[in-house]
């Protein structure tokens, strides 16, 4: 007998085989797939009263033997699915001896189900659906009692360094009444010639690139960053300036301890002024009994707190993020204002008078606050990740213009940095101190996102505390912009893609120092340090970087069907990155791979999770996270990308940026 249809889904390393209502049986291999065979049909009458094979003759009795009448037994009728199937011979019939044709056909439930797989730190792992992108099936099933059971199964080959060492899978065991999306009859394998051409361009699917009409979530995302209107004097447009500022996806807010308000992203004073009152009364509430207040929902929308001495950060937030990707937002924001004020200062402020009104010694910083509040709204993966992001060149290339920060440094100097295209691309430190990230983040965002300090142009001297590194005390810091095209090139002919700014065409010269009357100092060395640069060449070498731009996933390994990754070095607490163009073009789509990543970050950083391996399949797209020791991973494909393809695309990317380590990141640094 022939051997019925199968059905396979991805499963785990586990073996789980559960039986049906109808007899059926699931089992799953070592190598992770479980395979869901359908059993086979049932025998005819004959064949059921026919004796079995091998000596199982049929016995007579002496009475039968001694009647003139006896015949002999009929030989053993063979067992046809066990018979070997004969050789043809050549002019001879193949007479293959078939079952009769059964009523019953096999079937086979297909759910668009998004799985997600954990593994836990007791050896145990999980798939689940999630909640985000629940089938209607799966709903169905869930509801109906005894549908879905829990199982938990240890691992067969015992690896402690497996990264799939646990399974809690959902098995069903009872044939549920409303969970099958579809059925499938026997012509399965009669596809049309229209099938299979859209077969062969399934994998060509980039991620979101299906238009999702129930998915509203994003709908008026291109409106976020439009400024609301002041409330008139007669407070006669308050209503519909409450209408626009409801439908903000995301608000920063800062306050004092007393109620005064200090900075809002959207509306003015007049406007926030109620949900400032309500806010404060909250977060006094839950001081008052020694619970203090972290974060809670309403709706669809996240209030995440953070008190910092006499100042309370509020961000409220419709994208998704997790409260500790928010709360370290507003952290930024406060070494924001810490750059201003210093720690000393307003520690100060509030002690002499609790109900300080911080907004005039804070007043002509509320640009910074806003561009580094937009950053964090448009998606930052250096805000994700706490890295920087370099800016590729050759490792002798590299090493020449650290060289030429050496010999040209003054005694005064403290730190020096070359900025290109909002990507670091050298940096000469003291030996035993290092700038941190959160110092960068704020350096870059004042001078590639404000734009305050590139519309003074020529240079400038900015006093500034970096909190990462003393929040006690100023530093001073000399600035000095280059254009990274030609004065003669026409500006038609510079690559404009959306989303970039004149941040991707400027190169920065930084120069920090401690000292306050160092500006002449730090002049010169900059004039001495661009002068060789043009000597020996580096700079043509970084405005041509510049220009080039990131390379695309295709051009780093050829025919993945990776859309976009993210790679970051733990010990270098750097990043890099593909460009985000063809398959990410625009706000929106850059926003929606945000939210995945978001999404993979949290999961894999949850406090009480260990993952190692994270693979995520949802409507729109198929994405997978890989945390180690040496580096954390993320990437997304088109959603019908196989988790064999995307981990194969993941594997190759590794090994990309292991033999270009040097070229994508700063290791060590000039050093004096």
């Amino acid at each position: 007998m022939g051997s019925s249809p199968t059905a396979s889904r991805s499963s785990s390393n586990n073996c789980i085989r559960q039986p049906n209502a109808s007899g059926q049986a699931s089992q799953a291999d070592d190598h992770g797939n479980t395979t869901m065979t359908v059993g086979e049909d049932q025998m005819s009458a004959e064949e059921v009263e026919a004796p079995q094979e091998g000596m199982g003759a049929v016995k007579a009795t002496v009475e039968d033997r001694d009647d003139d009448g006896y015949r002999p037994p009929l030989p053993p009728r063979p067992n046809l699915s066990k018979t070997p199937e004969r050789p043809t011979t050549p002019g001879g019939l193949n007479t293959s001896h078939r079952r009769p044709s059964l009523l019953s056909k096999p079937t086979t439930a297909v759910s668009s189900i998004d799985i997600q797989t954990l593994s836990f730190p007791d050896g145990s792992r999980g798939t689940f659906s999630t909640p985000a992108s629940r089938s209607v099936s799966e709903s169905a099933a869930l509801d109906t009692p005894g549908s879905m059971t829990p199982k938990g199964k240890h691992s067969q080959n015992g690896s402690e360094g497996d990264d799939t060492t646990s399974l809690m899978s959902y098995a069903p065991t009872m044939k549920g009444t409303g969970d099958l999306a579809s059925l499938l009859n026997d012509d399965i394998n009669a596809q049309s010639p229209a099938w299979r051409l859209l077969s062969s361009k399934a994998d060509t699917v980039n991620p979101f690139e299906a238009i999702d009409y129930e998915n509203t979530s994003l709908l008026n995302f291109e409106n976020e960053f439009n400024e609301i209107a002041p409330v008139d004097s007669k407070g006669g447009n308050e209503e519909e300036l409450l209408t626009q500022f409801k439908a903000k996806y995301k608000h920063y807010l800062c306050l004092s301890s007393a109620g005064k308000p200090i900075y809002s992203r959207h509306g003015d004073q007049n406007l926030i002024n109620g949900y400032i009152g309500i806010i404060q009364t909250l977060i006094s509430f839950y001081e008052g009994s020694k619970d203090p207040l972290h974060g809670f929902t309403a709706g669809g929308t996240r209030f995440v707190i953070f008190i910092a001495g006499p100042l309370y950060f509020v961000a409220i937030s419709r994208l998704g993020e997790s409260d500790a990707q928010l709360r370290s937002q507003l952290e930024a924001l406060y070494m924001q204002i810490l750059s201003t004020l210093t720690l000393p200062t307003l520690t100060h402020l509030f002690s002499n008078r609790p109900n300080t009104d911080l907004r005039r010694p804070l007043e002509g910083t509320e640009t910074l606050l806003s561009s580094l509040a937009d950053t964090f709204t448009k998606g930052s993966p250096s805000a994700l990740l706490s890295a920087l992001e370099c800016l590729k060149l050759r490792k002798s290339q590299r090493y020449v213009i650290n060289n030429t920060l050496l010999k040209a440094r003054t005694e005064k100097l403290l730190y020096g940095l070359i900025v290109a295209g909002g990507r670091l691309v050298s940096v000469v430190r003291p030996k035993r101190h290092s700038l941190h990230p959160s110092d960068l983040q704020l350096i870059f965002n004042m001078l590639f996102e404000a734009g305050g300090v590139k519309a003074g142009g020529g240079e400038n001297w900015i006093p500034l505390c970096l909190p990462g590194f003393n929040n006690r005390g100023y530093l001073y810091m000399y600035v000095s912009f280059l254009s990274a095209y030609d004065d003669g090139q026409d500006g038609e002919e510079r690559p404009s893609t959306p989303g970039s700014s004149a941040r991707e065409d400027e190169i920065a010269v930084l120069l920090i120092s401690a000292e306050k009357e160092s500006f002449y100092e730090l002049k010169q060395m900059r004039d001495d340090v661009v002068s060789q640069l043009e000597k020996n060449g580096s700079m043509d070498i970084i405005k041509a970087a510049v220009r080039q731009g990131r390379p695309s996933t295709a051009d780093i390994v050829p025919g993945t069907q990776l859309r976009h990754f993210l790679y970051k070095s733990r010990a270098n607490v750097q990043y890099t990155m593909p460009s985000f163009n063809p398959y990410f073009n625009g706000l929106l789509p850059q926003r929606r791979l945000m939210n995945l990543y978001n999404n993979l970050h949290a999961q894999i950083h949850a406090k009480h999770s260990h993952l190692k391996v994270l693979h995520s399949v949802s409507r729109d797209s198929v994405s997978l996270a890989w945390s180690t020791p040496l580096f954390e991973f993320y990437c997304v494909a088109g959603p019908n990308a196989s988790r064999a393809s995307i981990a194969h695309g993941a594997n190759k990317v590794i090994q990309w940026v292991k033999r270009e380590e040097e070229r994508v990141f700063i290791i060590g640094g000039a050093v004096f």
